[in-house]
């Protein structure tokens, strides 16, 4: 009896052991998918004629030393088990080949919801220092508030000022995770319909605006962001422009204001002298009688009805906040408190295709 009840015991050690294993190496996983994209692995498979491509023609393609074949092998063998991308035989040599998955396909240059940028600068210095010193800033006395100043000696929003080159490419990757909208905005038109104006706060470089001006010509889109984000931004359109000014002090009257994974970037505290400024610019516009509304996309944390795998995601969302910025994600009841606080009484949520939800705000 003794005997199996130490069995038992060194078999969930291992498989503890195995836990942590795993969730010590995650990084593995993600600085792999980083070197794919960085080789353009994803966009040789594309342009390979819609055929699978074998690893001597893959490492042909990719122009590096042949001798570097096995160690292409074991990179894709672990983006194979991530599932990133396939191995199935070419029927010619029974001759193992890669293929795309759809998660592979997300990072294709030429797919207008290409993802590379947004992967690209996730694995940036300035995002993965500040988890090195995480450990210190929880033992720091209280003055600076994100692990990412402690590493950096500068807020997140200060280093895009001054570091122009990474203020770039953290735009691309809110631009290209943007893209993905045109596939929910079509579902979500009875929102967008019967509005004359909207003003998207912090829309960056404008790429969701877009979207809906094209979606809806009768509808006036303004992209309200700051100053040196809006600087160099496309062209103005009959129906989307693009003004730069503090969302804090004043925001451009509208039918509604649509924040794009903006509110999880702040505190509750900053949340509701955002959504008070809404409010103030609903009661100026004389021709809607208060009757605007703020649009919200973003994360609602749900761990009762979310599958597990969602649900990690969004927790990894919610630290990141953490560390790079002063924010949170937040369950319903938690978006509900701002809100209310903030003077709205009325919310509905529609939860989107995947991490995200639609949230529509009303006085």
């Amino acid at each position: 009896m003794d005997s199996n009840r130490h069995e038992l015991g060194a078999r969930e050690l291992f498989q503890a052991q195995s836990h942590l294993y795993k969730h010590i190496f995650n990084y593995i996983s993600s600085m792999s998918l980083k070197c794919a994209v960085e080789l353009g692995i994803p966009d040789i498979l594309h342009n390979h004629g819609g055929q699978p491509i074998t690893l001597p023609e893959l490492v042909s393609a990719l122009k590096i030393q042949p001798t570097k074949a096995g160690s292409i092998y074991r990179l894709m063998r672990l983006l194979v088990h991530s599932g990133f991308f396939c191995v199935t035989k070419k029927s010619t040599h029974d001759e193992e080949a890669y293929c795309l998955t759809p998660s592979s396909r997300l990072l294709l240059k030429d797919n207008s919801n290409c993802l590379s940028a947004f992967v690209l600068a996730m694995h940036d210095p300035a995002f993965s220092t500040p988890w090195q010193s995480l450990a210190g800033w929880f033992r720091e006395d209280g003055h600076i508030t994100t692990p990412f100043e402690s590493a950096h000696g500068l807020n997140f929003w200060d280093y895009g000022k001054q570091n122009p080159e990474f203020n770039t490419l953290f735009s691309q990757a809110m631009a290209s995770d943007s893209q993905m909208a045109n596939l929910v905005v079509k579902d979500c038109k009875p929102i967008f319909e019967g509005l004359n104006s909207l003003v998207d706060v912090g829309g960056g470089t404008g790429s969701f605006s877009r979207i809906l001006s094209e979606e809806f010509p009768s509808m006036k889109c303004t992209v309200f962001d700051l100053p040196h984000v809006v600087a160099n931004s496309p062209d103005h359109t009959n129906n989307l422009n693009f003004i730069g000014g503090d969302m804090f002090q004043h925001i451009p009257p509208a039918d509604a204001f649509l924040f794009k994974l903006v509110f999880h970037a702040y505190g509750d505290e900053d949340c509701v002298k955002i959504l008070k400024k809404c409010r103030e610019a609903i009661s100026s516009k004389s021709d809607n009688h208060g009757e605007g509304k703020v649009i919200i996309i973003d994360i609602v944390i749900n761990e009762k009805e979310d599958e597990h795998e969602l649900t990690e995601a969004k927790l990894f969302f919610d630290m990141l906040m953490m560390v790079v910025v002063t924010g949170r994600e937040r369950n319903e009841k938690e978006w509900q408190n701002i809100f209310l606080e903030a003077g709205f009484n009325h919310y509905k949520i529609t939860p989107l295709f995947g991490l995200r939800s639609l949230i529509e705000v009303s006085p």
